[in-house]
């Protein structure tokens, strides 16, 4: 496309949320003349009428709103990689990774975005996603991945890279008759109000993160949803609720108000994963799932696990 096929794209995009001339031209910081231009050349380059306007209204006809609808995706994308260009251009990378996260990025994950800047030029922005709307922003296409929990069942998302298996442990109020002993049993669970993640997660995904039942079948309550870990934890500490959570984020988040607890017979682990959309699958996105395995096998050899 050159110059002038955007410039009328533009004015037609504009001119549909307007549906007058006089508004558009102040938007475009141009004449009305000139919008009337504009709107006949791209009449004649699809060779329909897009627009219909009389003396007391104008809109589009009905070639016009399709063509509308079906073009605005392909400019808004247009004009989200040129963004980008000039963003990656004032940093001085040559590409650019929005990643969300949950909670907190543990250290060997910082470890590999470095790597993945100082030696192949990408650049991270990073964003907290809610706990309860693990896969949206990447099936949209605002994050070029997330480090999730798992399981991922979604067809359109490759995982990328598994993480090390966790411990799930329990957060209880330190007040709470559970906290002294520093465990719990699993049918445990079925007497308390077990906090939810909430948002537009798969059923699956819910359920993995709070059971509905014990193993003996006993029904787990859970009655309020949280959309933070740092939301979790302060209803955690009020003493109305108890949270599941994993073993790293309780180590990185002490506070004297919270226990956290081992489960006894619970089975499942917790277990993050990097995700992205396999339709855009870059080498970008690989190259930082390969540098997480090598950053996490560092991290399991004898060396350089705590004593």
């Amino acid at each position: 496309m050159n110059q002038v096929h955007v410039q009328e794209i533009e004015c037609l995009l504009v001119l549909s949320e307007e549906l007058h001339f006089g508004r558009t031209a102040a938007r475009l910081g141009c004449s009305q003349s000139r919008v009337s231009q504009l709107v006949a050349a791209a009449e004649r380059r699809v060779g329909v009428r897009l627009v219909d306007r009389t003396s007391r209204s104008v809109g589009l006809s009905r070639f016009g709103a399709q063509f509308v609808n079906e073009v605005r995706p392909a400019y808004e994308a247009l004009t989200t990689v040129i963004t980008q260009a000039r963003e990656r251009a004032s940093s001085g990378t040559l590409r650019r990774l929005s990643i969300g996260f949950h909670g907190s990025v543990y250290e060997e994950v910082t470890e590999a975005f470095r790597q993945l800047r100082a030696h192949h030029d990408v650049t991270m922005v990073l964003s907290e996603i809610p706990i309860g709307s693990p896969f949206s922003a990447v099936l949209a296409g605002r994050l070029d991945a997330a480090v999730v929990e798992l399981p991922v069942n979604e067809a359109a998302l490759t995982t990328g890279f598994r993480f090390p298996p966790q411990d799930r442990l329990l957060a209880v109020a330190s007040s709470h008759p559970l906290a002294g002993a520093g465990h719990a049993h699993v049918e445990e669970l079925a007497g308390l109000d077990l906090l939810h993640p909430t948002g537009d997660a798969p059923d699956y995904w819910m359920v993995a993160r709070v059971p509905r039942s014990t193993p003996a079948g006993a029904p787990i309550r859970s009655t309020t949803g949280i959309t933070t870990v740092q939301e979790g934890l302060a209803l955690v500490a009020s003493g109305e609720h108890g949270m599941l959570v994993c073993r790293p984020l309780a180590e990185r988040a002490t506070r004297s108000d919270v226990r956290y607890l081992l489960i006894d017979g619970l089975d499942e682990p917790s277990q993050m994963g990097l995700i992205w959309r396999t339709d855009r699958t870059t080498r970008q996105l690989t190259t930082l799932a390969h540098l997480l395995d090598e950053e996490f096998s560092r991290a399991r050899t004898p060396e350089r696990l705590p004593v």
